[in-house]
């Protein structure tokens, strides 16, 4: 790694919980944290004390995840000013004097823009300007954020394509799969109580089952084919709880832990993303694609087109878009698999390799190393006097 890299510490800011399914900033993270500092500034959590503070601890990866906890009673402008003192405060007590800052969300802009860091990343995860319900600030704030950012990852071709005329260093590097942890699904595994009792075929769903996916085509498919038995794991999101389609064969398991999921995996036939095609979904990027097929399974979308390419331009996953054609993409991917495994599964195998957590952690890396190459690293600055702040390191500072 540049020795630019390893000097200086990242200081990250996430919309995110450390502790929450282990996604793309805790396997990127974890493996900067390996050469660097790295301190993971969460959102707040509020009521919990009268005085504003924060509490540091370690993680196992040595990461430093950093929590703001402040008064339940705070006003937004409050809040930015005590955040603004607590992040300064961090900077001053862990001697910060060369970092590089990395955004996961715009809106720590409102307490972090005064910074001097020696470079700024940000790692777009998803596309805000269509999400359901976003605020204008935040749309806002991600301009704002492109503008003031050195170098910008986007984690789908649709949201690069979305983004690629605002700013002059943009890289498309999709997320990669936990493949020893979904691998799991390749195994007879002890199954879960709430499963194992109901028949097969079984065609799983995990994620949050929201305004995002087409209830009604569920439905539908239910109807049209029986005996398939579709289960659907994750939080209802929906308002309207009749919308949500009750048939005998669709089975609502409830949210599941990270660590789980392999075991619910083991016993499915095939998998399926019945995603709507709308705004809301016109930029996403479907993480459980790869981590279907690390488990094994068989794989079934509607045409997301992150989803569309490259998986199913690499004949990795069959596409239809109604309620029968989902049904027959079932069935041909599920006799694909049976058809030839060991061939099905290799080419799965090479696919993934191709698009490791390492490689995309290098190729970050690089570009980082690319955009300390035409910066001149400043000195490191006198420390100034902070108002004090009560701050615990659980440490608290």
């Amino acid at each position: 790694m540049n020795t630019h890299c390893e000097t200086s510490d990242l200081l990250v800011f996430s919309h995110l919980r450390w502790d929450s399914d282990s996604k793309r900033p805790q396997h990127l993270l974890s493996r900067h944290a390996k050469h660097r500092r790295v301190f993971y500034f969460e959102e707040p959590i509020f009521g919990m004390t009268q005085i504003p503070r924060l509490h540091l601890r370690e993680t196992q990866e040595g990461v430093h995840v950093v929590v703001p906890y402040l008064p339940a009673s705070i006003d937004a402008e409050e809040m930015e000013s005590a955040l603004r003192d607590l992040v300064d405060e961090l900077i001053f007590e862990e001697e910060l004097a060369h970092y590089t800052i990395c955004y996961y969300t715009p809106m720590a802009l409102t307490f972090s823009r005064h910074l001097e860091p020696v470079a700024v990343i940000f790692d777009k995860m998803e596309e805000l300007s269509l999400k359901h319900g976003i605020p204008q600030e935040l749309i806002d704030l991600e301009m704002e954020l492109m503008k003031k950012a050195d170098v910008v990852y986007t984690g789908g071709l649709s949201s690069y394509e979305a983004s690629e005329r605002r700013h002059q260093n943009l890289h498309l590097l999709p997320s990669s799969v936990d493949y020893k942890h979904f691998s799991q699904g390749r195994e007879n595994l002890v199954e879960s109580e709430d499963q194992v009792n109901i028949p097969h075929p079984r065609i799983g769903f995990y994620g949050e089952i929201d305004d995002r996916l087409n209830l009604k085509m569920l439905a539908e498919m239910a109807d049209l084919k029986p005996e398939f038995q579709f289960m659907m794991l994750g939080p209802v999101l929906i308002k309207d709880s009749s919308l949500l389609p009750q048939r005998s064969n669709i089975h609502y398991l409830g949210e599941k832990d990270y660590d789980s999921l392999p075991l619910y995996l083991a016993g499915w036939d095939c998998a399926i993303m019945p995603y709507a095609l709308n705004d809301l979904t016109k930029y996403i990027s479907p993480t459980e694609t790869a981590e279907f097929l690390a488990a094994g399974k068989p794989t079934v979308s509607t045409s997301i087109a992150d989803v569309v390419h490259p998986y199913a331009t690499s004949n990795l996953v069959h596409i239809a878009d109604d309620a029968p054609g989902l049904i027959v993409a079932c069935q041909m991917a599920m006799a694909e698999k049976k058809a030839n495994p060991m061939e099905w599964l290799a080419s799965v195998d090479t696919f993934l390799s191709n698009n490791s957590w390492d490689i995309i952690f290098d190729k970050m890396t690089e570009l980082e190393t690319q955009v300390y190459a035409k910066k001149s690293v400043p000195r490191a600055r006198t420390k100034r006097h902070i108002q004090p702040v009560s701050i615990t390191m659980g440490r608290m500072i």
